[in-house]
């Protein structure tokens, strides 16, 4: 589904006078970017709405913002670019647009759907969800085969679709799929992105809700949400290597590597998205937009459920609870998975991808410009 045309129109607008003006050129890497442009095509403005982080600082020097008659707010215009993109790349197209219109409720309803199928599957394939298990062995009420079976599905569906989401995203900036395997452009991008280094305008902290002051909260809860995903990834990622490289099959000690690493990156997935939705809430409505708050809504909600969940169950898996627990926490963690090429994780790919952009064009000549160093 195309972009909303009046939207693109506005966007143009708003860099085409930005460009003219250039006041705000070293609060973050979308200005730069910008005036390498003479016009703004789709994909141009695609690739600059993920280069900002929505700060709000430009917003908030900027001469010619509301109540000027020229009403330029480009963290409000980009922020509206960003939700249209995850539907514009998404695949299959028709869950995009689902999940864009029904945001929190589609989140929610995904997740008990899958809770309840996973609850009839296991027991036709003769689970056991209402007894304590000696040794809390997860597989003798939820049957090995469904777990990989179930997430294995799932796991190919997400990975093929954000594939295909930052092809399409890539060249619609106008890029070749080699070009983002330049090495030292890569890297640049991919340290810029796991360092988190752009969550600040001009080498400082964030300005707050327009207020004076300026606040590392937003980057601090980012830090907590990213690596806490990538702890609980890890942690995945280990426990699969004993199960299969060494046969220890699940649950772990209390001490292992699994359970440290999952614990320590429930724990941020619980604190970072709470404390960035908190931070939303209190955010100026001048620089957002109103059709991103039920996705971003529906990322957090199913990323706290997972991780609450998850400690529940390790808390509880010597009880007869455990059965119950298993399956909500594998359906809410099935329903987040299914919801990451469509919603506010997506973003994350790409940002990334225009960040690799944004280091391969410093190198090059643009108009009047000779490359940067």
């Amino acid at each position: 589904m195309p972009q909303d045309k009046p939207l693109l129109e506005e966007a143009a607008r708003m860099m085409a006078i930005c460009n003219a003006c250039r006041y705000c050129e070293g609060y973050c890497a979308v200005f730069p970017a910008m005036e390498r442009r003479l016009d703004f095509a789709s994909g141009d403005l695609s690739y600059l709405a993920h280069l900002c982080h929505n700060c709000g600082e430009c917003y908030y020097a900027c001469q010619y913002a509301p109540p000027h008659e020229f009403g330029v707010d480009i963290p409000r215009v980009l922020a509206g670019l960003r939700v249209e993109t995850y539907e514009k790349y998404a695949w299959p197209a028709p869950l995009g647009r689902a999940f864009r219109s029904g945001g929190a409720v589609a989140a929610v309803v995904l997740a008990l759907v899958l809770i309840v199928t996973l609850l009839i599957a296991s027991v036709a394939l003769g689970g056991s969800l209402l007894a304590p298990v000696a040794g809390a062995d997860f597989y003798r009420l939820v049957p090995h085969r469904v777990m990989v079976g179930a997430f294995g599905a799932v796991v190919l569906f997400v990975c093929v679709s954000l594939a295909i989401g930052f092809l399409r995203f890539w060249r619609d900036a106008g890029e070749s799929p080699a070009g983002f395997l330049a090495p030292s452009a890569l890297g640049q991008g991919l340290r810029d992105a796991f360092g988190l280094r752009n969550l600040h305008g001009s080498g400082a902290d964030c300005t707050f809700a327009g207020e004076e002051r300026r606040s590392p909260a937003r980057r601090w809860f980012h830090h907590l949400t990213f690596y806490g995903f990538l702890l609980c990834f890890a942690a995945t990622a280990v426990a699969t290597v004993y199960h299969y490289a060494f046969g220890w099959p699940a649950p772990y000690a209390y001490a292992s590597l699994p359970v440290l690493l999952g614990t320590a990156g429930g724990v941020g997935l619980i604190v970072g998205p709470l404390g960035l939705y908190r931070l939303g809430t209190r955010r100026d409505p001048a620089t957002s937009d109103p059709h991103h708050s039920g996705m971003g809504t529906a990322f957090i909600l199913l990323l706290v459920a997972t991780s609450l969940t998850g400690m529940l169950l390790l808390a509880l898996r010597e009880t007869a609870a455990m059965g119950l627990l298993l399956v909500v926490h594998l359906g809410v963690v099935m329903a987040l998975f299914v919801l990451l090429p469509y919603g506010k994780f997506v973003h994350g790919v790409y940002r990334a991808a225009a960040l690799v952009k944004h280091a391969l064009e410093r190198s090059r000549p643009g108009p009047n410009l000779r490359p940067e160093d």
